[in-house]
Parts: C-alpha cells; structure tokens; sequence
C-alpha cells in the first residue's frame, strides 16, 4: 500500500509541473494593423482579471504602469506617425500609462527593452497625452485593439482607453 502511495504522489507531482509549465498566467499578445501605409505592432503580455480589484487596486492610480505584465508593452511603428499631434519617428518604443480615476496619461518612451516600469526614466519620453476611460463590458484578459482607422484602444476590467495614430 506504500508503494501505491507513493507511486500516486509521484504522478500526481509529475502532472502537477507539466500542467504548471503549460499554464501562462499572461501570455504574450499582440495587436497590428496598417494605418495610413504604416505598420503599427503592439507586443504586450495579457494578464487577467481573476476576481481582483485592477485600476485603484492591483494597478495603483497616478503610478507609472507598463500596461501589461512582465516586460514594458512595446509600440512599434514602420513610418513617421502622429499622435496627439505630434510627430512620432518609426521606430520601437515603450508604452506605459499612468492610470487616474478621470484622466490617464499615455506615455511613449524611446527606451523599449525594459523589464516591467521598474527602471522606466521619465527624461526619455517622446511624448506624453491625456486620454479620458470610459467603461467597457467587462474582459478578463487584458487586450490591444488597432482599427484600420488607427484608433488605438486598450480594454481590461470593465475599463477601457483609447487613442488615435495617424
């Protein structure tokens, strides 16, 4: 009887890490589409929801957020765009925002190898907007959108912000 025991704490142990290494708690994801000629790519890392408070709770207001999990979200754009009326040079950026009850800012920054918004430096910043949330149907996991007409909208919780590139 002690060899079955332990026979099943070994396949119960065995199964627990291959199923443990298949699960991704926030996948990589990614959003594109060609807006006016120009490629725009965002690469995020998907997290969810799971019961939790997220804006004003997991993801605190008025701090510097790198939208997603893990690594910074990345934007990247094959031509010369405008954002909020500014020039934006193709190129790889960062994109994090610094979430608000009423108000976001949305930032894009130069430095686009980062881990999470730890070493994220505010003097490297192409530019910064506001965006105004507005409420969504509820989504688990947190997710880009890029239309054709270049509006740009992140959705996650019941929250939701968006932008346009042109």
């Amino acid at each position: 009887m002690k060899k079955l025991y332990t026979l099943l704490a070994i396949v119960s142990i065995a199964t627990t890490a291959v199923f443990a290494q298949d699960a991704k708690p926030s996948p990589a994801m990614n959003a594109s589409a060609v807006v006016n000629g120009a490629e725009v790519n965002i690469d995020y890392s998907s997290p969810s929801v799971k019961g939790r408070t997220i804006f004003g709770g997991l993801v605190p207001y008025g701090k510097v957020w790198r939208t997603g999990a893990n690594e910074a979200t990345v934007i990247t754009f094959d031509q010369d765009v405008t954002i909020d009326g500014k020039t934006v040079e193709e190129g790889i950026y960062s994109l994090f925002t610094i979430p608000g009850e009423e108000e976001w800012t949305v930032i894009i920054n130069e430095e686009d190898n980062q881990w999470g918004a730890f070493k994220y430096d505010e003097s490297k910043d192409m530019i910064r907007f506001k965006v105004t949330p507005s409420t969504n149907e509820s989504m688990e996991k947190m997710t880009f959108s890029i239309g054709e007409d270049g509006l740009v909208s992140l959705m996650w919780a019941t929250t939701k912000i968006s932008f346009m590139v042109e």
